[in-house]
């Protein structure tokens, strides 16, 4: 069952970031990921509540809830980077790159989580990182360049340490609870980061339509959290987040109907050898 809810983080993840894309043409990235936070973390508590999980609150131990919140904080900060990297650069590049904290979830879960490292899954993470590299190149091969490329390779950092500190935490606990716990910690650091940097005012100059797209991208968020944990409380993290990070099929298929964005036969390629790998580290 497990697998299913993985497969649905996927899909909710895959359009999350077409939503965003839409939601930060004109609004600083900073204002929107505080926003889209606000309706993740209503999006969340409303399922805890839904389904009675609160009353688990009083039973979480220390170790428990300081792993959430640094899982939290941990999102907190790949996010701000993702959402940064996605004003900046193309989708279907900046997703790829987001993706490859696959190949380091998997190593911290082989030195953290004790998960072995089979043979496949090896093959697996550097299928995953030649496409990646692949993705990443403009056409006619010159490498990319950009403010962008950074970003995303911070935001994939600390989405690898949010998936080992993630399952660490979700032990024992509903994953309903553990996913609104964090979203509160994500919050916090959000408007923080939105004062801290005065962007506050910024607030009344986002365009209506562009906070319609945020909306939904925080929907779209919250649905890709709840099954995610969900996935990882009973899965293994080694072969969730893989499963999890085939999302960036669903981003490249909107990508080209909503942004027209198209791949070159390269990034097509990396594309291919990217998805490969993937599949390959979920059934070895």
């Amino acid at each position: 069952m497990w697998i299913l809810f993985a497969f649905a983080s996927a899909f909710f993840a895959g359009l999350t970031a077409v939503l965003a894309k839409c939601g930060i043409r004109r609004t600083d990235s900073t204002v929107a990921t505080a926003i889209r936070t606000v309706i993740v973390l209503a999006f969340s508590w409303g399922m805890v509540f839904l389904t009675g999980a609160q009353t688990g609150l009083g039973t979480i131990g220390k170790r428990t809830l300081l792993f959430l919140v640094l899982s939290g904080l941990a999102t907190g900060a790949s996010w701000l980077c993702y959402f940064k990297a996605l004003q900046l650069g193309d989708v279907n590049k900046v997703t790829p790159v987001d993706k490859s904290s696959t190949v380091l979830t998997i190593l911290l879960a082989f030195v953290l989580l004790g998960e072995p490292v089979s043979a496949g899954k090896a093959l697996g993470v550097l299928c995953v990182g030649a496409g990646v590299h692949l993705m990443i190149e403009k056409r006619g091969g010159e490498t990319a360049s950009g403010l962008w490329l950074p970003f995303a390779l911070g935001s994939a950092v600390f989405a690898s340490l949010t998936a080992i500190l993630g399952k660490l935490g979700v032990s024992g606990v509903d994953s309903n609870l553990a996913t609104a716990i964090r979203t509160a910690v994500v919050l916090v650091m959000a408007w923080g980061m939105v004062f801290v940097t005065g962007k506050a005012s910024d607030l009344r100059e986002v365009p209506r339509e562009e906070l319609g797209f945020i909306c939904l991208s925080g929907l779209a968020t919250g649905a890709s959290w709840l099954c995610y944990y969900r996935a990882l409380r009973d899965g293994a993290a080694s072969v969730v987040v893989p499963i999890d990070k085939l999302s960036v099929l669903v981003t490249v298929a909107f990508s080209a109907i909503v942004f027209h964005e198209r791949l070159s036969r390269r990034a097509a390629l990396g594309l291919a050898l990217l998805t490969g790998g993937t599949l390959v580290m979920l059934w070895s």
